[in-house]
């Protein structure tokens, strides 16, 4: 029921998700992610995210593929 962007630009990045009416980024986070330096990147860049007063959320690639109804749950609880 509410707009969700797909790949959204905001700054130098591109977001997966973005919802506006909640200022809501959200993320999916692939094995790329799961290294030293992308942990790195990643929380630097949701630094820069957060300073424009947006909620960022990640979830792994593995939780959308199989557990999505915990997904749409934690979502549902924003």
């Amino acid at each position: 029921k509410y707009k969700m962007l797909r790949q959204r630009p905001i700054d130098n990045f591109i977001v997966d998700f973005y919802c506006s009416e909640f200022w809501l980024v959200i993320e999916i986070d692939w094995e790329v992610h799961n290294n030293d330096w992308a942990l790195e990147y990643d929380i630097e860049r949701t630094k820069i995210l957060e300073s424009y007063d947006l909620k960022i959320i990640r979830f792994t690639n593995d939780e959308i593929l199989y557990n999505f109804d915990n997904v749409c749950k934690t979502l549902n609880n924003l």
